[in-house]
Formats: structure tokens, C-alpha cells, sequence
């Protein structure tokens, strides 16, 4: 089946996915569920598209298709906010109460820990990538110890409240906020859409990109602040999902087996829309909302992602 047949197929499964849940057993009237049911499905395009695209690009640039943006401490960074908000202000705050003050501060925070980690470790004659990942999950393993030790001591009622922002929820998505996030992410769109070339001869490596004319140092931090902004909006808009990019974009490599990232990302994205739409109406409609579809992605996630490394020790 050729790619194309291929990307047709994920968008007929995605458009059923989208339909059967906007439509399957509306209750409270069309006029009232509908328009709820849409922003949800929106929030779930939206939130997919922008981790597919992230870890796709993120993982040409480490030449990794195990690491992901995550592996940066950048959930933890979100814990660590809605934590210290919690902790220090409590749920009744502004920060808490008003949305635009919580969604900007989550995003203006992962984007600024990013940039500085970005600022301090890249070099590029000291295998910065590498030396980049490392130092991020050791600040990230650092962070959630702290978000750990502030949760032991914070209110217990304080602490109910802040874990239902320290996991992904489709169901309580602000339309607003989803009116901001896809502004966002669009401005990330164009200008991942310009350099989509540039990162298919990345994919080569360092040495050839660079001799085929690309300026290889100056597109991997442009990337990275990329993948940075889109994982952050993302994160903002529902909560983390830890390895859910990392199953889409797997399996994107797998089912189309070929070095274009346009081909690749729009797959993984479709992917994502399909996984998460169509988890959410199993969570919602059989599993009658006893868990959350953060919860079933990580689990599968992680047993993937051992799946990966051990398929890499044998070949290695």
C-alpha cells in the first residue's frame, strides 16, 4: 500500500473517530452537549498534532527514536509550577482561579527552563545534543523529587485539587484557552511547514547536512526552541502524557518507512487524532470515566518504550 493510500486510511479512521464520539449518545440536548463535545475533540486535534509533530522533529535532531521532548524535565517543569502555585498561594488564588494567569505562567515557564538550558549547554564542539539530554533528566529527575517533597507537606485538600492538573483531562478543556493554544501553534506550524526540507537532510546527520548547505547548528536550536513551544502549549492546554509521543511517532516510522518528514509527521499526527479521540470515547463510553486516557497512554506507553529499548540492545 503506498503512502498516500496510507495517510487516506488514518484520515477516514480519525474523521469516524471524531464523528462517533461528537455524536454517540448525546444526552442534555444537541444544543448544550454538541458545542462541548466539539471543544474537547478540538482540544484533542490540537494537543496531538502538537506532540506528534514535537517528537517527530525532536528525534531527527538526537538521531534517537527512543528519546522525546519529555526526556528535557519539561512535565516536570509543569508540576513544578502548578506545585509551587498550590503550595504557596493556594487553590483559590488569582493563579489558580483566573485561567489565562495559570495557562500563561505554564507556558512562559517550561518555554523559559528550555531556552535557558538550551543557552548554558549547547555548544556546538561538545556533543551538545547529548550533553543537553543528559543534564535534562537529571534536572528533571531533580524537579519531580521537589514537586515530591512539597506535595508531602502541602495542605491534604490543597493537594486533591492540584492533582487533577498533574493529569492530562480532555473534559474540562477552557475554550479560550484552546482560542489561544491554537493561535500558538499555528505561528509553530508555518515555520516547522518552511524548514520541513531542511529537516529531511538532517536526518542524515551532522556531517552530510552541512555539507549539502545546511546550517546544521543554528537549525537544531531553532528546532528545539520548536519542539520546546509546542510541547509546552500543549501541556499547558490539557496536562502531561509522558510517552504518548513517543508510541505515535514510532509507530508513524514503522507504518510509513520513509525519511519525509511530511509524510512522517502528518502520519503521527492523524495517529495521535485517531488515539486520542478514540481513547477518550472508550474512556468515556465503556470504562465510564473509572480511569483517564492519561493514564491507559502512559501505561501502554511505558511498556512500549522497555519493548524499544530492548528491541535496540539486540540489534545494537
Amino acid at each position: 500500500m503506498r503512502n498516500s493510500h496510507k495517510l487516506i486510511l488514518l484520515s477516514v479512521i480519525a474523521i469516524i473517530c471524531m464523528l462517533l464520539y461528537g455524536f454517540y449518545d448525546l444526552k442534555g440536548g444537541f444544543d448544550y452537549a454538541f458545542p462541548k463535545r466539539m471543544i474537547r475533540v478540538s482540544a484533542m486535534v490540537v494537543t496531538g498534532i502538537a506532540i506528534a509533530y514535537s517528537t517527530v522533529v525532536f528525534q531527527t535532531i538526537t538521531q534517537n527514536r527512543i528519546l522525546t521532548p519529555s526526556m528535557m524535565g519539561l512535565d516536570s517543569m509543569y508540576e513544578v509550577v502548578q506545585t509551587l502555585i498550590y503550595f504557596f498561594a493556594g487553590s483559590m488564588s488569582i493563579w489558580v482561579l483566573n485561567k489565562y494567569l495559570n495557562f500563561g505562567a505554564a507556558i512562559i515557564a517550561m518555554v523559559l527552563f528550555a531556552l535557558i538550558l538550551y543557552r548554558f549547554l549547547f555548544r556546538s564542539d561538545k556533543h551538545p545534543i547529548y550533553l543537553l539530554l543528559l543534564i535534562g533528566m537529571i534536572i528533571g529527575t531533580l524537579l519531580g523529587s521537589l514537586v515530591t517533597f512539597l506535595q508531602v507537606m502541602i495542605d491534604p485538600v490543597e493537594y486533591l485539587s492540584l492533582q487533577s492538573r498533574l493529569f492530562a483531562t480532555f473534559t474540562n478543556v477552557k475554550a479560550e484557552l484552546l482560542y489561544i493554544a491554537i493561535g500558538i501553534l499555528l505561528i509553530a506550524f508555518i515555520y516547522g511547514y518552511l524548514i520541513m526540507d531542511k529537516l529531511d537532510v538532517m536526518s542524515l546527520g551532522r556531517e552530510n547536512a552541512m555539507n549539502l548547505g545546511v546550517n546544521y547548528d543554528k537549525m537544531v536550536m531553532n528546532v528545539l526552541i520548536l519542539s520546546s513551544v509546542l510541547i509546552a502549549t500543549a501541556t499547558a492546554l490539557v496536562g502531561p502524557i509522558t510517552f504518548f509521543g513517543l508510541i505515535v511517532a514510532n509507530l508513524s516510522y514503522q507504518f510509513f518507512a520513509t525519511y519525509k518528514h511530511s509524510i512522517l509527521i502528518l502520519g503521527a499526527s492523524l495517529m495521535s487524532v485517531v488515539a486520542l479521540v478514540g481513547g477518550q470515547f472508550l474512556v468515556e463510553h465503556i470504562f465510564e470515566l473509572r480511569t483517564t486516557l492519561s493514564v491507559i497512554i502512559n501505561f501502554v506507553g511505558g511498556i512500549y518504550f522497555i519493548f524499544l529499548l530492548l528491541k535496540e540492545s539486540r540489534s545494537a
